[in-house]
């Protein structure tokens, strides 16, 4: 986590970049097993000599597969809350893939605080803007809108 606040002072940091985090490969073997969970075995994901005849030139990660990383690639890079009993995913509200995450190159979080709503029974939403970034490219994989809602100790 890339730093600890109370409640009160959260709304603070709203607009604000709260962390980056490490980067992270996405090998084929990662793409093979998320296609086996998903039961997405599209030929870009993981027939490697099919894919290489593609513009792309090699396979390619799932979308999905990058969303699904968020969770664990913003924990370290988003701020956290003093006297939080629990944080859980609630969702995003915008999703955009913008460029494939190639197989073997690293990704990373870009964290930027974008709201805290306080929700009743100690709960705060909070909205982060997740860049996923692509070491080595101009352009991100993904931009994301992701949701926590966070319970406070009372």
């Amino acid at each position: 986590m890339a730093e600890t606040v109370s409640k009160d002072d959260l709304k603070n940091y709203i607009g604000t970049e709260t962390g980056v985090s490490d980067w992270f490969l996405i090998d084929q073997e990662r793409i093979n097993k998320f296609a086996d969970v998903t039961e997405d075995h599209q030929f870009i994901h993981i027939d490697q000599e099919a894919a290489a005849k593609t513009p792309f030139g090699t396979t390619i990660a799932h979308g999905f597969l990058t969303l699904s990383l968020v969770s664990h690639l913003a924990s370290s890079a988003s701020i956290g809350v003093k006297g939080a009993v629990m944080g859980i995913n609630y969702g995003t509200d915008k999703v955009r893939f913008l460029s494939p995450v190639k197989v073997n190159s690293e990704i990373r979080a870009r964290v930027k605080l974008a709201d805290v709503t306080e929700k009743p029974g100690n709960r705060l939403l909070i909205k982060n803007e997740v860049t996923i970034e692509i070491k080595g490219e101009d352009r991100p994989a993904m931009l994301a809108e992701s949701l926590s809602m966070i319970v406070v100790g009372g």
